[in-house]
C-alpha cells in the first residue's frame, strides 16, 4: 500500500509531456516562461560557439510558426500560451510539437498564414468529435498541419510518407491528458532533453549552467557512495582531476580497461602473465581511485594508440588494501620486455615513451609522465576526508580548450574520432577558453545507469 501511495506520488510530480510515440528525440518544456535564467546563459555563451545560440534553435520548437520563448510577444501574436508547456518530438518521419493556444482563432488564423508562407497548398479546417484539423502537402515534399482540441495543440511537420501517420498521432496527442514521465522526475530543470538511454535537465543563470542528467550504457564501471576518501583532501588542479568510489564489482573491470591499453602499447608483453597480475592487483584495491590528468602535449601526429597515449600527462592513483601482496603481485613486471626496477616500482618501456607504475604505502599509482607521476605522489595525503559522492571531478575549461586546439587538420582529414573532436575545438574552444570551471559528480544508479551533475561556470558579468 505505502509503495503504491509512493509510487503515485512520483507519478504526479513528474512533468508530462505530450510526446509523440517512436520519437527518438524528446524535448520538453513544462513551462516557457520558466527559461530566463537558461536563456540567458545561452544568449552569453552563443557569442563565442554559435551552436548554443537561442536563434539557432529557435525555429526547431514549431514546424511552421517563428517563435521566440524569450519574447512572449512572439507566441502571443500567435495564439500560443507564452506559460504554458511545450514539447518536441523528433522522430525519422518528422517532428511534432505540443503546445497550449492562448486563443484558438488567432492561432488558427496565423497557422493558416505561415503554412502558405511556408509553400503548403490551401487546406480548410476540419473538425470531428472535437478535434480539430488541417492538413497540406508542401510544394518542396512533405506534409505539415496540426490537431487543435480546445487549448491544445499539436502541430506536425512529416516526410512525403510520414503526413498522414503523424496528423493521426498529433490527434492522438491532443485527445487526452499526457501521462507523467518518471524518467524526467529522476533529473531537475527547467527543459528536459530525452534521447536513447539518456535523460538530461537543464537550467541556468547568466553565468552559469547546470546539467542534471542519467544515462545508460556509459562505458563506466559502477560506483558506491563512501563518506571518506583517502584523496578527499587533495586540492583539484590540472585538465581533470576526479576523486572515485569504485563499486566491489566494478573494481576489475578498471583495472581491466587500463590493463588492455598498456597491452596494446606492448603488444610482445606475455598475455597472460599481464592479465595475471592485473588479476592479483585489482583483488587487493579498495575501489578509492584517482584521476589526475595534468594537460596534454601533442608531439607528431595522433593518429596511433600510443600517440593519444602519451598526449595525455596523466597519473591514476589506488588505494590497496595489502601493500606487500600488491608489490608481490607487480614483481613479475620485472620480466616483461623493456622493464626496468626503480626504487618504488617498475618502469615499462613501450612504444611512445614509458608507463610508470610505483607505490607509496597503501597507494598503487600508474602513469605516463615523470612530473605528474612526481607531483600527484607528493600530494598524496596521509589521513582521509570526506567524499560527497561517488564520484567528483573538476575540469578546467582553457586547458581543454588548448588539448583540443592541438588536433592537426592532416588528423582530422584520416581519422572520424579525431574530426570529432576537431568539431568540438572548432564550436566550443571559443566558449572554453573564457570559461572559468566545470565541476561535477557521478553516482550509480538503478539499472545499471550512471546519475551526473555538473555546473559549467563562466565568469561573472561585469
Amino acid at each position: 500500500m505505502f509503495s503504491s501511495l509512493v509510487l503515485a506520488a512520483t507519478l504526479a510530480a513528474a512533468p508530462a509531456p505530450r510526446s509523440a510515440a517512436s520519437a527518438q528525440t524528446v524535448v520538453h518544456v513544462p513551462k516557457l516562461d520558466a527559461l530566463t535564467g537558461l536563456s540567458a546563459f545561452l544568449e552569453r555563451a552563443g557569442t563565442h560557439a554559435a551552436l548554443l545560440r537561442p536563434s539557432a534553435w529557435r525555429a526547431e520548437l514549431h514546424p511552421f510558426l517563428t517563435i521566440d520563448p524569450t519574447r512572449p510577444e512572439t507566441l502571443t501574436a500567435v495564439g500560443l500560451d507564452a506559460t504554458g508547456p511545450a514539447t518536441v518530438s523528433l522522430r525519422e518521419d518528422g517532428r511534432v510539437s505540443c503546445m497550449r493556444v492562448s486563443d484558438a482563432k488567432v492561432f488558427q488564423q496565423k497557422a493558416a498564414e505561415a503554412m502558405t508562407e511556408a509553400g503548403g497548398a490551401e487546406a480548410k479546417p476540419v473538425t470531428s468529435k472535437g478535434v480539430t484539423t488541417v492538413s497540406t502537402t508542401r510544394a518542396a515534399g512533405g506534409a505539415m498541419g496540426y490537431a487543435l482540441k480546445g487549448q491544445e495543440v499539436c502541430a506536425f511537420g512529416a516526410t512525403d510518407e510520414g503526413g498522414a501517420v503523424l496528423l493521426k498521432e498529433s490527434v492522438k496527442l491532443v485527445g487526452k491528458a499526457p501521462a507523467p514521465d518518471a524518467r524526467l522526475s529522476k533529473v531537475a530543470g527547467v527543459a528536459f532533453l530525452a534521447t536513447g538511454g539518456t535523460v538530461v535537465g537543464l537550467d541556468g543563470t547568466a553565468s552559469g549552467l547546470k546539467v542534471d542528467g542519467t544515462a545508460m550504457k556509459l562505458p563506466l564501471p559502477p560506483f558506491q557512495a563512501k563518506s571518506n576518501s583517502p584523496y578527499g583532501a587533495m586540492k583539484p588542479e590540472g585538465l581533470l582531476f576526479s576523486r572515485v568510489a569504485v563499486a566491489p564489482a566494478g573494481v576489475s573491470q578498471a583495472v581491466g580497461s587500463l590493463r588492455a591499453s598498456i597491452q596494446a602499447l606492448c603488444p610482445t608483453c606475455p598475455k597472460e602473465q599481464v592479465q595475471a597480475s592485473a588479476d592479483a592487483v585489482a583483488k587487493q584495491l579498495t575501489g578509492n581511485m584517482l584521476v589526475n590528468m595534468s594537460n596534454v602535449q601533442v608531439r607528431g601526429s595522433l593518429r596511433t594508440r600510443e600517440a593519444r597515449f602519451f598526449a595525455v600527462k596523466q597519473a591514476l592513483a589506488a588505494e590497496v588494501k595489502n601493500a606487500a601482496a600488491v608489490k608481490s603481485a607487480l614483481a613479475p613486471l620485472g620480466t616483461l620486455p623493456g622493464a626496468k626496477a626503480l626504487e618504488d616500482g617498475w618502469a615499462l618501456t613501450v612504444k611512445g615513451g614509458s608507463v610508470l607504475v610505483r607505490q607509496k604505502g597503501k597507494h598503487l599509482v600508474v602513469g605516463n609522465d615523470e612530473t605528474v607521476m612526481q607531483a600527484t605522489m607528493a600530494a598524496l595525503p596521509e589521513t582521509t576526508a570526506k567524499q560527497e559522492r561517488a564520484a567528483e571531478f573538476t575540469l578546467d575549461p582553457k586547458l581543454l580548450a588548448r588539448g583540443l586546439s592541438q588536433v592537426s587538420l592532416s588528423d582530422v582529414l584520416s581519422d572520424e574520432q579525431l574530426a570529432a573532436l576537431f568539431a568540438v575545438s572548432s564550436e566550443l574552444g571559443p566558449l572554453l577558453a573564457r570559461s572559468e570551471r566545470i565541476t561535477g559528480w557521478m553516482d550509480s544508479a538503478p539499472g545499471g545507469a550512471h546519475r551526473f551533475v555538473f555546473d559549467w561556470t563562466l565568469p561573472e558579468s561585469k
